[in-house]
């Protein structure tokens, strides 16, 4: 016997990403969702380098890795 009401509730949303891309799809979640990369902007799927580094992460680690070599 299959059981009755385990299955949550999906509704259509919009997702949104910051290059100004938005699609519609089903989900759990309630309201808008935002990303910062979707298929549209993603390198991998444009083949162009396109560097998010919102924290400095990048020059962070060529620092760390700079004074690695001069050693």
């Amino acid at each position: 016997m299959p059981k009755e009401k385990i299955h949550p509730n999906y509704a259509p949303v919009r997702v949104v990403c910051a290059c100004g891309n938005n699609f519609e799809t089903r989900s759990t979640h309630k309201g808008d969702i935002h990303v910062e990369i979707c298929s549209t902007c993603h390198p991998f799927f444009t083949g162009k380098q396109r560097l998010v580094d919102t924290a400095g992460r990048v020059e962070r680690f060529r620092r760390k890795y700079a004074k690695a070599d001069a050693k």
